[in-house]
C-alpha cells in the first residue's frame, strides 16, 4: 500500500502545513516550547501513517495508526494551551481539520480491523 495514495495521509500533510503556518505567528519565546512541540507532533502523524503502510502486516499498520491518533490528541491539547495563552482563537479552523483527520484515522483503523 502506497501511503501517498491514502486520503488520510494527504489530509495529515495538510494539517502539518497549517500547523507550521499557525505556529509561525506564535511569540519567538515559544520557538523551543509550544511551537516545536506542535510541529513535531504534526509531522509525526503523516510519518506514522507512512511507516505503518510500509510495514508487513495489518498488526503493525494498526500500531502506527494508533501512534498517529495519539499525536493528533497531543496537537489538540497543545492548541488548547495556545488558546488559553491567547496565541490563537478557539474558533480557529484548525480544530475542524483535527476533527476531520481524527475521523479519517478512526475510519482507517476500523477498516483495517474489519479486514483482518
Amino acid at each position: 500500500m502506497n501511503h501517498k495514495d491514502l486520503e488520510v495521509w494527504k489530509k495529515a500533510m495538510d494539517l502539518v502545513e497549517q500547523i507550521y503556518l499557525l505556529t509561525s505567528t506564535f511569540p519567538s519565546s515559544e520557538m523551543y516550547g509550544l511551537t516545536n512541540q506542535l510541529r513535531r507532533a504534526a509531522v509525526s502523524i503523516p510519518s506514522n501513517i507512512a511507516e505503518g503502510s510500509a510495514r508487513k502486516g495489518d498488526k503493525e499498520l494498526l500500531y502506527f495508526i494508533n501512534m498517529a491518533t495519539g499525536s493528533l490528541a497531543e496537537i489538540e491539547t497543545q492548541l488548547l494551551i495556545g488558546v488559553r495563552l491567547k496565541y490563537i482563537k478557539e474558533q480557529n479552523e484548525i480544530f475542524d481539520k483535527i476533527i476531520e483527520v481524527r475521523k479519517m484515522l478512526l475510519g482507517f483503523r476500523n477498516y483495517i480491523n474489519r479486514k483482518s
